[in-house]
């Protein structure tokens, strides 16, 4: 029983995550043969302030991206 589990920073539509779901189920559909009933995905979703990268924060990253 496959079992994703992806972090993404906070801003995804719903549409964008159920697209994500699809395309993960298939991925494993195709290359594993997993039955898509067999699939479990759950996107958790990380508040900027709450992700660093390279010393900072996501947030500051795009705040000072702005700032450019």
């Amino acid at each position: 029983m496959p079992f994703v589990s992806l972090r993404i920073t906070q801003g995804a539509t719903e549409s964008q995550k159920q697209e994500i779901i699809r395309e993960f189920t298939a991925t494993l559909e195709r290359v594993l043969d997993k039955p898509p009933e067999w699939t479990h995905i759950v996107i958790e979703e990380v508040d900027p302030v709450n992700w660093g990268h390279a010393g900072f924060s996501v947030k500051q990253h795009e705040q000072s991206k702005k700032g450019s």
